[in-house]
């Protein structure tokens, strides 16, 4: 496999991890006379315009999970993985209007703050511990071995021997601007990021595409591509197709993916942060309204890849019919550094290498710093110090990075090598989303809801999704997020009843008309985006 890099790459890619070191050390110092504040340190001074949020959203969620498990998912399932994206920029648009408004309202600087507003503080806590050991041990560890795979397959010749050092390669580049600069650094670097993360990811698409037929040209490798793979170019798989179980079919549009993207784009704290750090609401919901756009594009440079590998695998171009062999222990996984290792020339593979760094930096460092605010500020302060400075509260969000990457790092090899990375982290996540996300929507907008049936609702919903799970009731695990949701928030309105007088809870949330009022701007971009979305799934269902 070439996967070596000329002086040339390194050249570039040398470029690159100066450039972001340099913004994100300029842009974390501290003013002159001035000490770094909490809000400083955590929301980067609520002082982000729209597009730094909005690309600042988008370099914090594309990452190893979606250059390789997706690309992975577009070669065994093929565009109908991108449900997954395309519909995420309805459900921005949703959080934009009837989320974010109530959160900023409230002045948060975390999720599990608001539950503590609205329920009461064991809940918070509960959820900040859990949201902790996620980001911890699932999210860094699963971007930390996929990233270390990608760049072992791109530059270490897919031995396996370079996975470990290129983890802790990545993990310290993340540590180096984001543990002193803080969300400042990690969103104005994340502009950067976002940029190249684009081109670099056309790059390698446009490249693929001229290898995959004799004739060259892009054009030409999309359609032979369209040609040879029809079946993969279908939004909405029928229940004969073998990854029915993964997309059940038409009930994407309509079932358990509002579940997996209400819960991921609303009361995520890693993404959601972003929002909370904003100048105003009306710039939020902007910057929000922009990585909508951006999620439309990005299946084109994630899962098109992906799906060209397949091809290349049938018609056993450049040898991946051997690459892409069951028989040689390989998975979907490949595909993507594959195509960069086999293709992209000497100096563009430089510039898209430092394109997938850039995705797996960008997020690792976005969930190192939520991991530290969730910490300093629901477990911390509330518990260890009450009385913390400014001083202290961040000098803890710092050695909180140091330690979650610590462990992470520690942990991600024992991973293993598992066949389509993204649905397997969908799915395992999807047991504990259902709940989470019920107690949200009955708190923001059911005024019943109160403390014991968000409670009794959260806990119930574990077993609930595990019962669905492994019951031999053949169930996709997105029918499974969606009924573990309905009968979680039964759960919720039969206790809350029961438990109550049947008033209003004391601590529930007005929610006057005003409150979801939205410009111009944001309402000509939402109509926009759907008429978008609408074509997609029509042209390809």
């Amino acid at each position: 496999m070439n996967g070596n890099f000329a002086f040339l790459d390194y050249l570039v890619f040398a470029i690159y991890a100066v450039v972001i070191l340099s913004v994100g050390l300029f842009v974390s110092r501290n003013k002159k006379g001035q000490e770094k504040t909490a809000e400083d340190y955590f929301l980067a001074g609520k002082s982000l315009p729209w597009w730094a949020i909005g690309a600042s959203l988008i370099a914090a969620n594309i990452s190893a999970e979606q250059f390789i498990g997706m690309s992975g998912s577009g070669f065994k399932v093929g565009l109908a993985i991108a449900s997954y994206e395309w519909m995420a920029a309805i459900t921005l648009l949703i959080v934009a209007k009837y989320f974010l408004p109530i959160f900023i309202k409230q002045g948060l600087y975390t999720i599990p703050e608001f539950v503590e507003k609205r329920f009461n503080t064991s809940l918070k806590t509960i959820l900040a511990v859990f949201w902790i050991a996620l980001f911890v041990f699932v999210n860094l560890t699963s971007v930390l071995y996929l990233g270390g795979k990608a760049l072992d397959t791109v530059l270490g010749g897919g031995t396996g021997e370079s996975v470990v050092p290129f983890m802790i390669g990545l993990a310290l580049f993340a540590a180096a601007y984001s543990v002193w600069g803080g969300l400042s650094a990690v969103a104005w670097t994340d502009v950067i990021q976002v940029v190249l993360l684009v081109v670099g990811g056309l790059i390698t698409t446009i490249i693929a595409l001229n290898h995959v037929t004799p004739d060259g040209g892009a054009f030409n490798g999309l359609a032979h591509v369209f040609d040879v793979s029809n079946d993969k170019f279908h939004m909405i798989i029928k229940k004969d197709n073998p990854e029915f179980m993964n997309l059940p079919g038409i009930a994407v549009l309509i079932g358990g993916m509002w579940v997996a993207n209400l819960y991921y784009w609303g009361f995520n704290q890693y993404i959601i942060q972003r929002a909370l750090a904003a100048k105003s609401l009306k710039e939020a919901q902007r910057g929000i309204a922009f990585a909508g756009f951006l999620k439309l594009i990005v299946p084109l440079i994630v899962v098109v890849p992906g799906i060209i590998a397949y091809v290349m695998y049938q018609e056993n171009i450049a040898g991946a019919g051997a690459v892409f062999s069951d028989a040689i222990g390989a998975n979907n996984d490949h595909a993507y550094p594959w195509l960069i290792g086999n293709f992209v020339p000497v100096g563009l593979k430089g510039l898209v290498v430092a394109a997938l760094s850039a995705a797996i930096v960008s997020s690792l460092a976005s969930m190192l710093n939520s991991t530290s605010t969730i910490f300093t500020m629901d477990i911390y302060k509330p518990y260890i110090n009450k009385t913390a400075t400014n001083k202290q509260l961040v000098g803890v969000g710092r050695l909180t990075v140091i330690v979650a990457l610590l462990v992470a790092t520690s942990l991600a090899n024992t991973m293993g090598s598992i066949p389509q990375m993204f649905q397997y982290i969908q799915e395992y996540t999807g047991v504990v989303s259902p709940g989470i996300l019920a107690v949200f929507l009955m708190g923001l907008f059911w005024k019943k809801t109160n403390v014991k049936g968000a409670i009794v609702g959260v806990l119930s919903s574990i077993p609930v999704a595990l019962a669905l799970k492994f019951l031999p009731l053949e169930m996709p695990f997105l029918d499974q997020m969606l009924y573990t949701l309905l009968i979680t928030m039964v759960v919720i309105v039969g206790v809350s009843l029961n438990s109550g007088k049947g008033d209003d809870d004391p601590k529930s949330i007005p929610l006057l008309p005003e409150i979801f009022a939205t410009g111009k701007n944001f309402n000509i971009s939402a109509y926009i985006m759907l008429i978008i979305v609408v074509v997609l799934y029509t042209v390809f269902w």
